[in-house]
């Protein structure tokens, strides 16, 4: 495959549909959007590799997002890794990339960097968050921390909350292509058995043993046959395919579901995009009274804030700030 066809392929989400059976897919490439996402911070590799996994989450399921609707995926935990957060922004029009944006918070003390990364999360749970915009009620799901994995704790949210059957086959890591610098790469397959009805109504995957089982349960049993037999094709998929960028997605399909009667889409277009700006900023300090500002003052006279996405920093003026002041400028 040429060099211009590899770029193609870099930062998209490509839906199919295995036209044999009532199962739907995707496969997602982040190259660039994930070098962008990890840049913002430096983070240690036990969360540069849990940001990429939850970042491939999110483009894989976020393409169901209709246009100008937000995803948010998010990790609490009870671990040394507190938080992992990430959005996903539909487009803003026909045609146009969808955005991703997605950081964590940790404590560093208590990292073991020779143990699972997984298990550094504890106890928790794992949510998910739909805003389809000004007026509408966002919706939200959430599940218990489960699996080994990020992608087995969306699986199970899929299999419990949604009742789909989703599988998730991913893989990331830093990867080198002669002559070009060591960068980060991620790829992935998810499929999904095509909902009745649902919020992902346009349906793709999940993974894991039990996530499996528990999905085959809510099938007939030719839908059931149909699911296990796409999870064994799944299973021969190679890290080096998933991950390209030397095999297209649209070879990977025809490799693996090739009796399936693979059907692809549009693939839609991923950038690293963050929305933060310094209004919003000056709107989510204005829950804060005067006294509250002044602790947040420093000793150059100045309210700083900085954005945990992008890193972007704000610089304001305390009387500014804060709902006083804004009752006193209406």
């Amino acid at each position: 495959m040429s060099l211009s066809a590899q770029i193609a392929w870099d930062d998209t989400v490509l839906p199919f549909q295995l036209d044999a059976s009532d199962i739907r897919g995707r496969v997602a490439r982040l190259d660039g959007v994930l070098e962008q996402v990890l840049s913002q911070h430096d983070y240690p590799p036990i969360i540069e590799g849990l940001v990429a996994e939850m970042a491939l989450l999110t483009a894989l399921i976020g393409q169901t997002m209709k246009l100008r609707w937000k995803l948010s995926l998010q990790v609490r935990g009870s671990g040394a890794v507190r938080l992992i957060a990430t959005d996903y922004y539909g487009p803003t029009d026909e045609g146009q990339p969808a955005r991703v944006r997605a950081y964590a918070s940790y404590d560093a003390d208590q990292l073991d960097h020779d143990a699972d990364p997984f298990g550094h999360l504890g106890s928790g749970y794992f949510a998910i968050l739909i805003d389809q915009g000004e007026g509408t009620t966002p919706y939200q799901g959430i599940t218990p921390i489960t699996g080994g994995s990020l992608s087995s704790c969306a699986e199970a949210y899929f299999a419990q909350s949604e009742q789909l059957p989703t599988r998730f086959s991913l893989t990331f890591g830093q990867s080198q292509l002669p002559g070009e610098a060591t960068r980060w790469r991620a790829g992935g397959v998810m499929l999904q058995h095509m909902p009745k009805a649902s919020p992902f109504a346009a349906g793709d995957g999940g993974s894991g043993e039990g996530g499996l089982l528990e999905a085959v349960d809510i099938l007939t049993q030719d839908e059931g046959e149909n699911w296990k037999r796409a999870n064994v094709l799944l299973d021969t998929v190679d890290d080096i395919e998933l991950i390209g960028p030397t095999v297209a997605p649209t070879d990977l399909l025809i490799r693996l579901f090739h009796e399936e009667g693979p059907r692809v889409f549009d693939a839609q277009p991923v950038t690293f995009g963050c929305t933060c700006s310094a209004d919003r900023v000056r709107q989510s300090l204005s829950i804060y009274s005067a006294k509250d500002i002044g602790t947040m003052t420093t000793d150059a006279g100045t309210v700083t804030a900085d954005c945990q996405f992008c890193g972007a920093h704000y610089t304001f003026l305390p009387e500014t700030l804060g709902f006083e002041a804004k009752d006193q400028s209406v």
